[in-house]
């Protein structure tokens, strides 16, 4: 049994070494004109450096292309593609055959996951992207520890599962928030990365606030909790699921990289011994519930519960 990658998503080039050091295995970056949801904003430039600064520790960088594709975009992934190529990335995220068909012209030797965030729900469509070309699958956020089991026992692919932050729950192509200010006559700046905290939809009924942010994909709302499987990993490890994300979207690099200690001594404890992890796990959520910010609480999102849509 090998260990399970632990993938990070950072804000900036600036937590490349930090994290690395902190053990994190590989990176997803990119920039929000062809990836979706990104904690951080990448430009060519930066997407460059942080494959550099990342391989020289030894570590991978995937480069996020699973933006939802119109036609006059679609024109410019070629080029893009063979960007990401030529920085020397270790793979592309794509959730747009699109980007798959382009990339088979233009990078046949280039590793590709599927990520689509809502639809890999089932091994079957894990081994169908698989057969299309993709080596991994990014499974949904929406379903249970035992599904979760039975695709990676039945996946001909890997398999990625998200361990920690938040979840989109809805996205719209539309600027919501900004045209609604437009409506009102206010100027309301949207601004990539700008990590606005403070804007949310407020359900007063349930006490929850969804965090929402616009950029060039459109508007996104978040959950009100921050998914945390540093006690239950042990099911996952078991079964030989490939690789555990963290999610830093809408969070700080201090806690990003508090998280990711806590997740790398986790799984290490976890291989040293499995009653180590079992003997440490309840401190190390302790640990990750200090850094926790007031207004998140954490949940285990759908893994034990009935799958709901």
């Amino acid at each position: 049994m090998k260990k399970p990658e632990l993938l990070v998503t950072p804000l900036s080039i600036d937590d490349i070494s930090p994290l690395a050091i902190a053990g994190a295995d590989a990176f997803v970056i990119g920039e929000q004109r062809y990836g979706l949801r990104l904690a951080g904003e990448f430009n060519r430039e930066q997407v460059r450096q942080a494959i550099e600064l990342a391989h020289a520790q030894g570590k991978k960088v995937y480069v996020a292309i699973n933006a939802i594709f119109h036609n006059e975009k679609v024109a410019e992934l070629d080029d893009y593609i063979k960007f990401v190529v030529e920085a020397n990335a270790d793979a592309i995220i794509f959730g747009d055959p699109a980007v798959l068909l382009t990339a088979r012209d233009v990078a046949p030797n280039m590793k590709l996951h599927w990520s689509t965030e809502t639809l890999g729900t089932n091994w079957f469509s894990c081994n169908y992207w698989g057969q299309k070309g993709a080596k991994r699958a990014v499974l949904a956020r929406e379903i249970n520890m035992e599904s979760i089991v039975e695709i990676k026992e039945k996946a001909e692919v890997e398999i990625e599962v998200l361990v920690h932050g938040m979840s989109c729950m809805f996205q719209s192509k539309r600027s919501l928030l900004g045209n609604y200010y437009e409506y009102q006559g206010k100027v309301m700046e949207i601004e990539n990365r700008k990590m606005e905290k403070n804007m949310f939809l407020h359900d007063k009924e349930r006490e929850n606030k969804y965090p929402i942010f616009e950029d060039e994909n459109g508007t996104h709302i978040m959950s009100p909790n921050d998914i945390c499987m540093i006690d239950e990993l042990q099911e996952m490890l078991e079964a030989g699921v490939d690789s555990f994300k963290i999610d830093g979207i809408l969070k700080s690099s201090e806690y990003l990289l508090a998280v990711t200690k806590a997740y790398r001594e986790a799984i290490d404890l976890y291989f040293e011994d499995p009653d180590l992890y079992d003997d440490k796990k309840d401190e190390l959520l302790a640990a990750i519930e200090d850094v926790q910010p007031a207004n998140r609480k954490l949940d285990t999102g759908f893994f034990f519960k009935e799958t709901v849509y």
